[in-house]
């Protein structure tokens, strides 16, 4: 089944949340974490303030179905993820990947310095998903400000977070993404 990843618009806030909730169930397969899948998700009208930033993205089946989301925003020269999410029925097929490549594109053509967010380190599709695609975990005195004020809104949402980690992708290497094609194999 091939994928096509868009802007999200308006019309595709309202799907998001169930999105949201059916990727989440993953959570379940890890049973101090199975409360997660049960946890809040962002609202209709959270997804439209990413989409009318510009900041938002969803994979799209061939048949026009939403399968998943990314809804990130930009703070000063970062592009910050907030949320992806792939439909439990579509998770392994590249949908993730493809909305992150997207979001580095993006965030190139923007010209910003870096795309950030938060997750879990050690979970399979968490921190080893985000270093697969070339993001480091971010720590200690490394951390900035603003990371270390979400981490810390993490905590205060109930967030065991000597799990998470803030990572980031520098955009002053090699470009490719979804706007340029990746370096020829040897």
């Amino acid at each position: 089944m091939a994928v096509l990843i868009r802007p999200a618009k308006s019309s595709d806030a309202a799907s998001l949340p169930n999105i949201e909730r059916c990727a989440a169930e993953l959570f379940r397969t890890v049973p101090a974490l199975a409360w997660i899948a049960d946890d809040d998700v962002l609202s209709p009208d959270v997804h439209l303030r990413f989409i009318a930033a510009g900041t938002a993205w969803v994979a799209v089946d061939d048949t026009g179905n939403v399968r998943g989301f990314l809804s990130a925003e930009r703070f000063g020269q970062a592009l910050h993820v907030w949320e992806l999410a792939v439909h439990r029925d579509c998770q392994g097929r590249g949908h993730g990947s493809a909305l992150v490549l997207e979001a580095i594109a993006h965030a190139r053509r923007q010209r910003l310095s870096a795309v950030t967010l938060t997750t879990f380190r050690d979970l399979p599709w968490n921190g080893p998903f985000y270093r697969r695609l070339g993001f480091d975990a971010v720590e200690g005195d490394a951390l900035d400000e603003r990371l270390t004020a979400v981490l810390e809104h993490e905590r205060k949402l109930g967030l065991p977070v000597h799990l998470r980690c803030a990572m980031r992708l520098a955009l002053d290497g090699p470009r490719w993404g979804n706007d340029a094609a990746p370096p020829a194999s040897p």
